[in-house]
């Protein structure tokens, strides 16, 4: 009961909009208290908060935001967006393709799914409006698009799911790494069919010959070294997470300062957004994992677990149930709090069922990509909004909803697909180990 009054209480804490780390702590630090003694509950803050602001494992998530911070600041993503369009531009729809495989890239170096939306927006907007694209395809695109940057790794959502669960980053980035591509077709699919229907949405652009086009991939090339550097460094074995991050965020900034397009300002406000992203993540870490004592003392995960387990429902009930929890949680909390605070209850069921937490970890992510689209929170639309009104010039919130909503179906199909084929997601994690 004191576990179910704490859930009740946090959410309307939530609509307070008071900020999601302290509503965590406070409820979990009260709860635990409460059901245990108030020595206890000064312990499990104090001990909670210096675990994670301490822990070796979590030094991931600035490198690898550092690294995105880079990237983004050094304009590596306009040169990527320069190299989808010589390849797609001359066909119908094939500004709004390669804005998508621009996002699939610039995410290999990024992780985060707003700053990748964002870095297309000021690109690609102002290119799709030039060659007469509707303003529903191209935002929606952009905000889709965007969403690729949480599943190709490294992904930050990834890491906190891997934190919170005990599973290899290692193999949760792997894993993705497939599905980021599975997921690219889909969207390039999704626009092919859109403009098929309404060719005016989407008129081709112009030509380039084959000798532009391979001329342009050398823009691709120092984004594609530092991926397989770090990718291939994990996969090998050569390197932990935490230094593939630390080796990653370098050689975006030797890149960037050779190329002279990383400005000292550039250096500061990568440094500055950095400290304050990171700051945020591991403040919501260390309100979850008291949060997460709070529910375990409560029994409630446990509880869950058996409950499912007692009403022989089959797994894939249950499992869509749970994905339903995902997709109108989603709707109306950031993804980041959404995770960290169903995984204490989720993760035990899915264990009982017998599924894969590698695969678990991905069908997580991408259920949260729909979040970032889907109204009210959808951070990506307010991101494309704001971008918008600077680049092209005001378009209608509701445009950019509408405009998601075939890449939302794509993401349901993807996430079936990755349902029955699991293999997808776990083909290159077993191959590493």
């Amino acid at each position: 009961m004191i576990g179910a009054l704490g859930i009740v209480i946090m959410l309307a804490l939530f609509m307070t909009k008071m900020p999601v780390a302290y509503v965590m702590t406070i409820v979990g630090f009260v709860g635990f208290s409460l059901m245990k003694s108030w020595t206890g509950g000064m312990n499990l803050l104090s001990r909670g908060f210096y675990e994670a602001f301490s822990s070796y494992g979590l030094t991931t998530i600035p490198l690898f935001i550092l690294m995105g911070q880079f990237a983004f600041n050094a304009g590596i993503g306009r040169r990527l967006y320069d190299t989808a369009y010589k390849f797609f531009g001359n066909i119908r729809g094939g500004l709004a393709m390669a804005t998508i495989v621009a996002c699939t890239a610039f995410g290999s170096v990024c992780g985060s799914s707003p700053a990748t939306a964002a870095t297309m927006a000021v690109v690609g907007l102002p290119e799709m409006r030039r060659y007469g694209y509707d303003d529903e395809l191209s935002t929606g695109s952009v905000a889709s698009g965007g969403g690729l940057g949480m599943i190709m790794p490294p992904s930050v959502v990834m890491i906190i799911y891997g934190v919170l669960t005990e599973q290899s980053i290692g193999a949760l980035f792997v894993s993705g790494i497939l599905p980021a591509l599975v997921m690219t077709v889909l969207y390039i699919l999704c626009i092919y069919i859109q403009c098929l229907r309404s060719p005016q949405q989407g008129p081709p652009g112009e030509k380039f010959t084959w000798s532009e086009k391979f001329k342009s991939l050398k823009n691709m090339a120092d984004t594609l070294l530092v991926f397989i550097v770090v990718m291939g460094g994990l996969f090998l074995g050569i390197f932990t997470p935490t230094e593939a991050a630390g080796i990653g965020a370098f050689a975006v900034l030797a890149v960037s300062v050779i190329r002279r397009q990383l400005d000292w300002k550039g250096f500061v406000k990568s440094l500055y957004e950095t400290l304050r992203t990171s700051c945020m993540v591991i403040f919501l870490i260390a309100g979850a994992l008291v949060f997460g004592k709070f529910l375990a003392v409560t029994r409630i995960p446990f509880n869950a677990a058996s409950w499912v387990s007692d009403m022989n429902m089959p797994n894939f009930m249950v499992l869509a149930a749970i994905c339903l929890v995902y997709i109108v949680g989603g709707c109306i909390m950031d993804a980041l709090a959404l995770i960290m605070l169903t995984i204490p209850v989720f993760f035990p069921v899915i264990i009982d069922m017998g599924y894969d937490p590698i695969w678990y970890g991905v069908i997580i992510v991408l259920l949260t990509q729909i979040g970032v689209i889907t109204p009210p929170v959808g951070i990506n639309v307010y991101v494309v909004y704001g971008v918008a009104q600077g680049s092209i010039g005001k378009v209608p919130l509701e445009k950019i909803f509408k405009g998601v909503i075939p890449f939302l179906i794509a993401t349901i199909v993807g996430i079936v697909i990755m349902t029955i084929f699991p293999q997808i997601v776990l083909i290159l994690p077993q191959l590493m180990y």
